[in-house]
């Protein structure tokens, strides 16, 4: 006997892999695999090891379907990841203006982060989002 749990190391290694599972979901856009596990009971804030949240994954890839659904199960729209960026500021720097509008709409401080939506929309010159968010 080694002393191992294998037990508990097949269990963190089938969390790990649902939670990949769920990350790449939010990040390719795959709203049924995700709302079958939010329904189950997964947290809408759930985040991974850089700190991005499901929603982060899903506004900077530009899902607005998966972002209107999180946002209206509770998720936290201006929870940063460990880099002090927010949801908005990655919808902002990637161009996906319909989900920086119902981030906004839903709440999103353009003025959170590093760096900022506002400052991300005057530095790609996105006058669009500038007049938004005054």
């Amino acid at each position: 006997m080694t002393g191992r749990d294998t037990g508990a190391d097949a269990g963190a290694e089938a969390a790990f892999a649902l939670a990949s599972r769920l990350f790449d979901a939010a990040r390719h856009g795959d709203a049924a695999t995700l709302v079958r596990y939010l329904d189950a009971g997964v947290p809408p804030d759930l985040t991974n090891t850089a700190g991005d949240s499901l929603l982060m994954l899903a506004s900077y890839n530009g899902h607005p379907a998966i972002v209107r659904d999180l946002v209206g199960r509770g998720a936290d729209v201006n929870k940063a990841n460990d880099r002090g960026q927010t949801p908005l500021a990655g919808a902002v720097f990637k161009g996906h203006t319909s989900t920086a509008q119902l981030l906004y709409e839903a709440g999103a401080d353009p003025d959170a982060g590093t760096p900022s939506a506002r400052d991300a929309a005057r530095m790609f010159e996105r006058t669009d989002l500038t007049e938004l968010f005054d």
